[in-house]
């Protein structure tokens, strides 16, 4: 088996060129993650993928530090702003964990699609906090288990993901309840204050959540 990094560096170029499969809860996550950020916010992105969400809140924010572990997918974004005239993302190829995201303290710190990959997912938020201001925002959407009636799609993404990233062609995932998910945010030292399902199923649940 592959590790992340490498995973997500064979697959950028792919990813690049994918349309997003639900545009209306996508455009719904903006909307509400907007109505959280203010012009002077110094912002920092996980797992950025290849920065469209990043370019996009660009116009609302002060600054954006856009980072991934995937070297291949931050150096799409970068050339993406580049041609996009943005000036005020930086694209870094870094883990959560690498000094190279302690450009903060920060306003807020985003993860989209994100929580369901990492392995220790409690950690991971421990990080986030100390990377934030006092009171400042967690914003994240994680794709979350479905229940008993999950759809016959998920249920067949489920049997065979084993087999695919056993050939290095899944990543690691942890499909969480929805419970749990929130139960480990508030654990991390964080007042939830939004949450919703964008799409609803399966559930992929977007969190608001402050530091305590």
């Amino acid at each position: 088996m592959q590790n992340a990094a490498q995973f997500w560096d064979k697959v950028a170029e792919k990813y690049a060129r994918s349309p997003i499969a639900d545009m209306d809860s996508y455009t719904t996550t903006l909307e509400r993650t907007r109505s959280y950020l203010s012009p002077d916010d110094n912002i920092l992105e996980i797992g950025c993928g290849t920065g469209s969400t990043a370019l996009l809140l660009a116009g609302n924010v002060g600054q954006i530090t856009a980072s991934d572990l995937s070297a291949n997918m931050t150096r799409i974004g970068s050339e993406k702003a580049q041609a996009q005239g943005i000036s005020n993302v930086k694209f870094v190829a870094a883990e959560l964990f690498d000094s190279a995201v302690e450009n903060g303290p920060y306003d807020c710190v985003l993860a989209f699609n994100l929580l369901h990959l990492l392995q220790d997912t409690p950690a991971a938020l421990e990080r986030i906090n100390g990377l934030l201001k006092p009171g400042g925002r967690f914003i994240s959407k994680t794709v979350c288990q479905p229940g008993s009636r999950a759809p016959l799609k998920f249920r067949l993404i489920k049997m065979i993901l084993p087999l695919m990233q056993w050939i290095g062609k899944a990543p690691y995932v942890n499909f969480m309840e929805i419970a749990e998910l929130e139960g480990m945010i508030s654990d991390g030292g964080f007042k939830i204050i939004e949450t919703g399902n964008y799409p609803a199923s399966p559930p992929s649940r977007y969190i608001v959540a402050r530091k305590i």
